[in-house]
């Protein structure tokens, strides 16, 4: 009876100690909603005092439901090197969380609006950070969307919606702008008005915008824009190539947990984390504001995207739709090799304009070779010994790189003979490799792919929707070429998924529903598997 009572009083006080996490409430700082007050320098403030004040131990921070304004000029300006997007130097964050242990960032239902050009959330170099209840959206996308009233032989006349700043400049063209930015449209992506589903077989249409002409203010003849693929009434995402910052950007980071959060727009991926472990997205979507949205497009490229991460990624319960590309894509980056230094020591360098700037690896790390023609791996494994940024200096540990291009890299074994700058190689990182559980998602109506996936650890992709994904609903790829995103897989289970045409445009590597498509350049001299 004793050892019962004792044991009582245990659990009580577990959960006594559980419940004593301190709660900061937002409110608390200045930070309240539903008001047109920029909200993003007493973010920032109220982070550090919380951060300093905790020291280590695990909080909540949460904010009463409402919207929440950011604007850049008062937010935290950061230097990040994201992969997979523009490489700016200087960026305007929201919501910095950078070195927190134990945080749970609470929304409780909030919606955060971002102006201008922003990072709207940070999460750097922390371990068993927790963000929930929340969605993030931009008051003036940098999407332009327009809806077409007439296609006559003089061109096409489009409408742009309410929300759209648009004018002629000087030199004729159209431009749609907003806080600080401004974006000349050279391609979209057009929709179907009443099922939102990208029209049939039209890709990435041109849309010349040039030589403008405007009829009133919100609508503008084009006369050298003509595609007789666009009925009256389609709506058409007019946009740029320009992929600035996503909405979530995780790096350095352990166990991070996202639930409950919706991307509504990002001008770039709905969520980008490189170099951390262990990442669970529950709830976590990139989707319309409901079915009546007047909107038809959210991000400006991924809706998930994970580079060089270890430990296990998991995406479950969510909705990805109308995103300019896909809604995962797992990789690692090849470096190439740009120079022998001697039998143990090589130079690589990242390769691709989006990805580079970020650590490759560290000392310890298991490598293996790829020659990138044949995409054939040489035999073995090596070990990095030593790594050493040449065109950048090593921030405080756990943070990154100052925009590290080229690696000077020692091995425990020699690196074979046949290793050099002349002869095409890349280096691939097999430490930094995640295992992927993909479940319980629905993905529709989106431009490119459903989703990519290039690990050699287990991935599971099961009881899935995919609904008109352009493309190829799911991709094994490899590519040590041009975006050079690490292959091969090697432990794939895909079940219980529903398909619903998937090929209805033929983007990139998307020859088929399920496609297994590594780049291989010269395909007729490879020998290996």
């Amino acid at each position: 009876m004793k050892k019962h009572i004792i044991t009582i009083c245990l659990c009580f006080l577990a959960i006594a100690g559980l419940r004593a996490e301190k709660v900061y409430d937002a409110a608390s700082y200045g930070v309240v909603p539903n008001t047109d007050a920029d909200v993003a320098g007493l973010v920032e403030q109220m982070l550090a005092k919380v951060k300093a004040e905790a020291a280590g131990k695990a909080v909540t921070i949460r904010f009463a439901p409402g919207k929440y304004h950011f604007h850049p000029e008062s937010a935290a300006h950061r230097e990040y090197y994201i992969s997979n997007h523009d490489q700016h130097k200087d960026r305007a964050v929201g919501i910095a969380i950078e070195g927190f242990t134990g945080l749970t960032l609470d929304g409780a239902g909030a919606d955060f609006i971002f102006h201008g050009r922003m990072l709207p959330v940070s999460v750097v170099g922390t371990e068993r950070c927790t963000l929930r209840n929340f969605s993030i959206d931009f008051a003036t996308p940098h999407i332009a969307q327009a809806e077409v009233v007439k296609n006559e032989a003089e061109g096409i006349t489009f409408r742009v919606a309410p929300w759209v700043n648009a004018r002629v400049t000087e030199h004729g063209t159209f431009e749609h702008y907003g806080e600080g930015w401004a974006m000349r449209p050279g391609w979209g992506i057009a929709f179907d008005p009443v099922t939102r589903r990208i029209l049939y077989k039209t890709g990435d249409i041109g849309t010349p915008v040039h030589q403008v002409q405007q009829i009133d203010e919100r609508t503008f003849l084009a006369p050298a824009w003509k595609d007789s693929r666009l009925p009256v009434g389609t709506i058409v995402a007019m946009r740029s190539y320009e992929r600035p910052s996503p909405g979530v950007f995780v790096s350095h980071a352990t166990d991070t947990r996202l639930e409950n959060v919706k991307v509504h727009y990002a001008e770039g991926m709905g969520l980008l984390a490189q170099m951390s472990e262990n990442i669970e997205l529950d709830g976590f979507s990139v989707c319309l504001k409901g079915d009546n949205d007047a909107r038809y497009f959210t991000t400006q490229a991924d809706a998930t995207h994970f580079s060089g991460c270890k430990g296990k990624i998991t995406s479950v319960n969510a909705l990805y739709e109308g995103m300019m590309d896909d809604a995962i894509n797992v990789h690692g980056t090849y470096l190439k090799v740009v120079k022998r230094v001697d039998d143990y020591t090589l130079e690589g360098r990242y390769m691709h304009s989006q990805a580079y700037g970020f650590d490759w690896g560290y000392k310890g790390d298991k490598v293996q070779f790829v020659r990138s023609a044949t995409m054939e791996l040489l035999d073995g494994e090596n070990e990095v010994v030593e790594i050493t940024p040449l065109d950048a200096t090593v921030k405080e540990q756990g943070t990154g790189m100052d925009g590290a291009k080229t690696f000077r890299i020692r091995f425990k074994k020699p690196v074979p003979e046949e290793i050099s700058e002349k002869a095409g190689y890349g280096i691939e990182n097999l430490t930094w490799t995640p295992e992927v559980y993909f479940a319980n998602n629905t993905i529709r109506n989106n431009r490119a792919r459903g989703t990519l996936f290039s690990t050699p650890l287990k991935t599971v992709v099961e009881r899935n929707t995919f609904d008109h994904t352009s493309g190829t609903a799911i991709l094994l790829c490899g590519d040590c070429n041009g975006w050079f995103e690490t292959g091969a897989c090697r432990d794939v289970t895909i079940r219980d998924n529903k398909f619903i045409n998937s090929l209805t445009n033929l983007f990139q590597f998307t020859e088929a529903v399920i496609s297994i498509y590594p780049e291989i350049p010269n395909l007729n001299d490879q020998q290996k598997y």
